[in-house]
C-alpha cells in the first residue's frame, strides 16, 4: 500500500519524496502509465523507512492540477517585508504572469523598462538568478497598470519551460536557459484583434501544447479566433480548429485560460470565452459539448469580455463570467448546449470578474474584484456566506494549502482565510509592492511576485528549502 502522503493524480507534475538524504525524484512522466505508478511508489516503499512529506511543484499558474489548491502542510500564514522572508530578489521589470516551480528551480516571465521580453529562472535556494533569456521586444500595456505583454503564465515539465507573451512570441526553453524552438503565434494564426492584450496561459498535457486564441473584430459573421494543440518539444502544429462563437463586440476578447476536465482518455480542452464555454476533444480539437447562456440576449452586454477561468473538481465544473454576469456550475457531457439541459446543476447571480474559482470539500470560494468573498455550495449553488475582506482590486486568483485561503489585493495586501462555511480571517498581511500574480506554493514556502520583487516566504521555524 503506498504510503498516505504519496498522492497522485494523472497528469500531475512530479512528486519529491523527503527523505535525510534530501529530495527523491520517484516519477516525472505526465500522464504515465497505473502500473509504472505502482512501480515507483513501490520502490518509495523500499526506500522509505519512516514519515515522508510530499513536496509539490508548481508547473503552472495554478498548480500542480490547474485548480490552485496545494496539498503541502505548515505554509507561512503571516508574513510582512521583513518577517518570515526568505529572501527576495528584485526584478528586471513589472508583470502579472505568475512564476512556476520545479525543484529547485523558479521560473517567470517580465518586460523590461526598454521593452525586453524575458524569460528568468532562479534558485529556490536563495533566489539568485541562474539565468535571463531575452525572447522578444514589446511596449504593450493594457490600461495602465493592468498588464503588459508578460501577462501570461508559463509552463514547466521540469526539463523545458513554455513561455507564451501578449506580442505572439512563443518559446521553448531548456530549463537552464538554452532555446529550443521559437515563434511568433500571429504569424502563423493571424494578427491579434484584442482590446487588452493576448493574456491566455498555455496548458501541457503529455507531450502536447494547448493554446486558446479567443480575439476578433466585433463581427460574429468572421472568423478569428482558434484552438491549437502543438507538438511541445517541436512546436509543429497538431491540429487547429475554428472556435465559433456568434458573440459579438468586445465580447470576442478572452483574457481566461484553457483548463483540463474529466480523465484518462475523457479528458476535454475547455476554452472560455466570447459568450461560450466549449469542450474540445484532445485528439483533434473538435467540439464535444458547449455551454451558452453566460451573456443572455435579452439582456445582452457587448462589453461582457472573461478574464476568470474556469475550475474543475471531479465530475463539477465552474464556470465564471464577467461584471454583473452569472457564475454556473454544470456537470457536462456530450450534447450540442448543455443550458438549461440536466447538466445545468445551478446558477448563480455573482461572479468575480478576474480571479478564477477554487473548489475544495463540497464549497465553491468566490473572490470578487472588491475582495468581497463569496462562498456556494458546489452540489447546489446555494449561498453559505458572503463577507467582506480587503476593500481593494483582486486580480490575483485564490489558492489554498493546509486549512487556509489566499486573497491577494493590488496593493500587495493578502488576506487569509480560514476553510469552511464559517467565515474567518485569520491574518491579514502586508508588502506594500503592486500585485496581479497569483500566489505560489512549493516544497514548504510561498512565493509571491510582485511588479518589483519575487518574495520566498516560509515560517522561521522550518528549515530552509533544498
Amino acid at each position: 500500500m503506498a504510503p498516505k502522503c504519496c498522492h497522485f493524480e494523472e497528469g500531475s507534475a512530479v512528486k519529491y519524496v523527503k527523505t535525510d538524504r534530501g529530495l527523491l525524484s520517484f516519477f516525472s512522466q505526465v500522464g504515465s502509465s497505473s502500473m509504472a505508478k505502482l512501480g515507483a511508489l513501490a520502490s518509495v516503499a523500499l526506500l522509505l523507512s519512516g514519515a515522508a512529506v510530499v513536496a509539490e511543484d508548481w508547473p503552472n499558474w495554478r498548480g500542480p492540477l490547474n485548480n490552485g489548491i496545494s496539498s503541502e502542510k505548515d505554509i507561512a500564514i503571516t508574513w510582512s517585508a521583513d518577517k518570515n522572508v526568505l529572501w527576495k530578489t528584485p526584478l528586471p521589470g513589472p508583470a502579472g504572469s505568475t512564476p512556476v516551480v520545479w525543484g529547485n528551480q523558479i521560473f517567470l516571465t517580465t518586460v523590461t523598462e526598454s521593452g525586453d521580453l524575458q524569460v528568468l529562472g532562479l534558485s529556490t535556494k536563495d533566489g539568485a538568478v541562474q539565468w535571463v533569456k531575452t525572447v522578444s521586444n514589446s511596449t504593450l500595456t493594457a490600461r495602465g497598470d493592468e498588464g503588459n505583454a508578460a501577462s501570461p503564465s508559463p509552463v514547466t515539465d521540469g526539463q523545458h519551460v513554455w513561455a507564451f507573451f501578449g506580442d505572439g512570441t512563443l518559446a521553448c526553453l531548456t530549463v537552464d536557459g538554452k532555446e529550443v524552438w521559437k515563434f511568433n503565434v500571429q504569424d502563423r494564426y493571424g494578427k491579434f484583434n484584442i482590446q487588452f492584450g493576448m493574456s491566455s496561459t498555455p496548458l501541457l498535457r503529455n507531450g502536447v501544447l494547448y493554446l486558446q486564441l479567443l480575439h476578433g473584430d466585433g463581427d460574429p459573421k468572421t472568423r478569428e479566433a482558434r484552438v491549437v494543440a502543438m507538438d511541445a518539444l517541436t512546436g509543429q502544429e497538431k491540429w487547429a480548429v475554428d472556435r465559433p462563437s456568434d458573440g459579438s463586440d468586445e465580447n470576442e476578447h478572452s483574457y481566461a485560460s484553457p483548463v483540463f476536465f474529466g480523465e484518462g482518455d475523457e479528458t476535454v480542452l475547455v476554452t472560455h470565452g466570447a459568450d461560450y464555454t466549449v469542450g474540445h476533444r484532445l485528439t483533434d480539437g473538435s467540439e464535444v459539448w458547449r455551454m451558452s447562456g453566460l451573456n443572455p440576449t435579452a439582456k445582452y452586454d457587448r462589453t461582457l469580455r472573461f478574464v476568470a477561468s474556469p475550475v474543475a473538481a471531479g465530475d463539477l465544473l465552474v464556470i465564471p463570467t464577467a461584471k454583473r454576469g452569472p457564475v454556473m456550475g454544470i456537470k457536462p457531457k456530450p450534447g450540442k448546449d448543455l443550458f438549461k439541459t440536466e447538466a445545468h446543476l445551478w446558477q448563480w447571480e455573482r461572479t468575480p470578474d478576474v480571479p478564477s474559482p477554487l473548489i475544495l470539500d463540497g464549497l465553491v470560494y468566490l473572490c470578487m474584484h472588491d475582495g468581497n468573498l463569496n462562498v456556494l455550495e458546489a452540489d447546489t449553488g446555494k449561498e453559505v456566506y458572503f463577507e467582506r475582506t480587503q476593500r481593494l482590486r483582486h486580480r490575483a486568483s485564490p489558492v489554498y494549502a493546509d486549512g487556509h485561503i489566499y486573497l491577494t489585493a493590488r496593493d500587495g495586501k493578502v488576506t487569509v482565510v480560514k476553510t469552511g462555511r464559517k467565515f474567518e480571517v485569520v491574518a491579514e498581511n502586508e508588502i506594500p509592492e503592486s500585485i496581479s500574480s497569483s500566489p505560489v506554493i512549493s516544497n514548504g514556502t510561498l512565493y509571491l511576485r510582485t511588479f518589483s520583487n519575487l518574495y520566498a516566504i516560509r515560517e522561521s521555524s522550518r528549515s530552509p528549502s533544498k
